[in-house]
């Protein structure tokens, strides 16, 4: 973790984050649990390092793809920590943390206990809330914690500029994650941000829209493809950053398109797919833990018979 008289050092973690960006995907691992849905310490240490030996700019453990929000606070510490052993300093180590401001402060606290480089606030729990009440729970947050944080747009969370300006005046917010797709409202939050300030696409299955996302200036994403094919990741991410639009073309259609058809399929999807292709691939991150359900035997083999089309356009094998 970088830091500056014990403290990690805001600015230099958005550069590190800023960095890692620029040459690979944001890496969002799963987190293992037994058939039995208790935690697989060591499953999920096999699961991460695979993840960061396949080159990822940063990992985010313990997020929305790792199920952040089925997790207690003994799990989420190992799930961390993990992280960050097999990490090493390698790439940053973004946690996530949420719900209202006092529990994502627990979370906090664990994870720079754990090591961690810095924060993804995921949107908070059930209800709506005004502009200023979102300000507020990142201000109540930052007050509670060293860690440097990037605010995670989506659901009920949807900053205004005005809210953005406000936000990155947070000494230790220095990023936003959006999720919504509105390229108007992320053009004019890319406007009304400070120099420096990182955004990069959150939505689920990103590559579906990282092209439209570049034109407003978020050419950084989170990929939960990498969690199970980091080939095609990869390949998606060096043809989008050299501009092979022929190649993110055939990648789309061939593959993300008809992936995301099958994500849609049913609820939670966006997750339990995702874990399901990682056991596919020999993963030992187990299944997914209720609320979610793991996808029905029909929809598992069209995610086979799909997985092994996508390798392949690789040269990569199931």
């Amino acid at each position: 973790m970088v830091q500056v008289g014990g403290d990690p050092a805001p600015q230099d973690v958005a550069r590190r984050l800023r960095e890692g960006m620029a040459r690979g995907v944001l890496s969002f691992p799963l987190t293992a649990f037994h058939d039995d849905g208790t935690l697989d310490p060591d499953g999920l240490r096999t699961h991460v390092a695979g993840r960061l030996a396949a080159g990822p700019g940063a990992v985010f453990p313990a997020c929305g793809t790792g199920e952040f929000f089925s997790l207690d606070e003994d799990e989420y510490r190992t799930v961390v920590t993990v992280a960050v052993e097999e990490a090493a300093g390698r790439v940053p180590v973004v946690a996530g943390t949420g719900y209202g401001w006092a529990q994502a402060a627990r979370f906090a606290r664990i994870a720079e206990e754990a090591g961690a480089d810095a924060l993804l606030v995921l949107p908070h729990y059930l209800t709506e809330a005004p502009q200023d009440g979102l300000a507020a729970q990142l201000e109540q947050l930052a007050a509670r914690t060293r860690l440097p944080m990037v605010a995670y747009q989506r659901g009920q969370v949807a900053y205004t500029a005005g809210t953005l300006r406000r936000i990155a005046r947070i000494p230790n917010v220095i990023g936003v994650k959006d999720g919504h797709s509105d390229l108007d409202r992320l053009q004019r939050l890319t406007l009304a941000a400070p120099d420096g300030f990182l955004f990069f696409n959150g939505a689920a299955t990103a590559e579906i829209q990282a092209r439209a996302y570049a034109t407003v200036g978020v050419p950084a994403y989170s990929s939960a493809v990498h969690a199970f094919a980091p080939e095609i990741a990869g390949a998606f991410f060096t043809a989008l950053r050299d501009e092979d639009h022929g190649t993110v073309d055939k990648l789309l259609r061939a593959f993300y398109v008809p992936f995301v058809e099958l994500r849609d399929r049913a609820p939670g999807y966006a997750v339990s797919l995702v874990k399901a292709a990682a056991r596919l691939r020999g993963q030992p991150v187990g299944p997914v833990r209720a609320p979610l359900a793991d996808p029905s035997p029909a929809d598992l083999a069209d995610l086979k018979a799909l997985l092994t089309a996508g390798l392949d356009l690789v040269g990569a094998s199931l």
